[in-house]
């Protein structure tokens, strides 16, 4: 597969790393060319240095026989031109392209993308899918991911092991026995900075980091078996009205009625905007690294604080602030990845990375064979994908203990009909199901692979 990747920021360099992983033929343009030499010495893809937007630089960079273009620059209207230029001379077949300004994203012009007008195949907004993610979070207190799969029957869950969760120093393979009845399987282990797939004689320790799939109706005594049992906020206060504040003030409203919301905002005319633009949060405006404004936002009797302000430094320091003064749960967003490993033992309970799950979003549409969607788990580790198994698959009548499937690879849960099946050994795979497996980097590729249709069937 050939990519052409416009833009080489942190969106931009870690998709085009895991293309150039995966053995894909990635160019990659920037106007910087401190950028492009220094994303050419540590990838194995090209570099080319220009206005992604330009004609000629697409056409240096390979256009005329690319498969996917991924517009990542940081100006929206360079990477709607830059589509745009890739289908009318170039004729690239799929274009994707980040746009940030709601403006673009309002529905009153959801013409604007379309084939005959601007033809952008996918639209990423890093502001309204970090709000969702967010959002997600919320219905699951205690877990730093969470993700709906399977037609939303089951979740993918991501908890940190504490010293005391229930089932530390356990064999996984007694969790069947100490909990017969609960639909549970746990995929990875995230240790040390290294990932373990889930294996009948691992144990969990403290620290490590786990991503178990659990069927929707057992989530609750899932989160309870890992120590959790902390009822969903009631009382939350967000800090920074911005695209992603008000995005995600805007869902909290729609789908969690029971939420008390508050806002903090520190610019008093974008404070104002946001306030007119919901009916039932309050919005204050201040500084919310002061603790006059926290105060008077009842910080101290608050479940949740969620900082998503523009300023990383913000976020911290006021997620900091808010669990000494009582706040029992901090969700931060953290933009710059050299944070991440400094807040992480500071108590800061959820880190969100926008860049993160902007790539993931992107790399459900680059999959290929019969993957529906795919996620990124965090630094990298690995992929959970969703796929459907055709008759042809190597998998299909296959019990599980007996599937040819790839290192580094474990499927967590199957949908057959309207059925959840939590898999064993023994199960049988079927052709029509759709399964939740998890993969290492270096498994997808062998994944795709594995639930493509084969030239034989026709």
């Amino acid at each position: 597969m050939k990519v052409i990747v416009c833009g080489a920021g942190q969106v931009g360099f870690n998709i085009a790393r895991y293309l150039a992983s995966e053995n894909a033929d990635v160019t990659i343009i920037d106007q910087s060319p401190q950028l492009i030499q220094k994303i050419s010495d540590l990838l194995d893809v090209s570099g080319v240095v220009g206005f992604a937007s330009h004609p000629d630089i697409l056409e240096k960079a390979g256009a005329r026989d690319a498969d996917m273009l991924v517009a990542v620059t940081y100006a929206d209207e360079v990477n709607m031109v830059a589509c745009q230029i890739g289908h009318s001379l170039f004729e690239i077949p799929t274009k994707i392209a980040r746009i940030r300004h709601q403006s673009y994203l309002n529905p009153v012009w959801s013409d604007l993308f379309s084939t005959d007008n601007l033809p952008i195949d996918v639209i990423i907004s890093p502001e309204l899918e970090v709000a969702k993610a967010i959002e997600r979070r919320l219905r699951v207190p205690g877990a730093f991911d969470a993700l709906s799969m399977l037609k939303d029957k089951i979740s993918l869950i991501g908890v940190h092991v504490r010293d005391e969760t229930p089932i530390i120093n356990t064999p996984l393979r007694q969790l069947t026995e100490l909990f017969p009845e609960l639909h549970i399987l746990i995929l990875a282990i995230h240790r040390n900075g290294s990932v373990i797939v889930a294996g009948g004689d691992d144990q969990l320790q403290p620290g490590d980091d786990v991503y178990f799939v659990c069927h929707n109706d057992h989530l609750d005594r899932a989160m309870m078996s890992f120590g959790y049992e902390e009822k969903e906020a009631r009382r939350v206060v967000l800090i920074g009205g911005g695209n992603i504040g008000l995005n995600l003030a805007q869902r909290v409203e729609d789908k969690h009625r029971q939420v008390q919301l508050k806002l903090i905002e520190i610019d008093k005319a974008r404070a104002e905007r946001v306030a007119q633009s919901l009916s039932r949060s309050v919005v204050i405006h201040g500084d919310a690294v002061e603790l006059d404004i926290l105060n008077e936002s009842n910080i101290s009797t608050a479940e949740t604080v969620i900082a998503v302000s523009n300023e990383d430094e913000v976020n911290i320091l006021a997620s900091l602030l808010a669990k000494k003064q009582g706040c029992h749960r901090a969700i931060t967003l953290i933009n710059s990845s050299s944070y991440n490993q400094l807040v992480s033992g500071l108590g800061i309970d959820t880190i969100v990375s926008p860049r993160a799950i902007t790539v993931s979003t992107i790399l459900q549409h680059v999959r290929r064979g019969r993957i529906r969607s795919a996620y990124s788990l965090s630094d990298g580790v690995g992929e959970v994908l969703e796929a459907e198994v055709l008759e042809t698959s190597a998998l299909t009548n296959q019990a599980l203990r007996d599937a040819p499937l790839p290192d580094g690879v474990v499927i967590g849960a199957i949908l057959r009909n309207k059925e959840v099946i939590i898999p064993r050994g023994k199960t049988v795979i079927k052709a029509g199901d759709l399964v939740v497996l998890f993969a290492k980097p270096a498994a997808v590729k062998k994944v795709e692979r594995l639930f493509s249709v084969k030239l034989e069937f026709f």
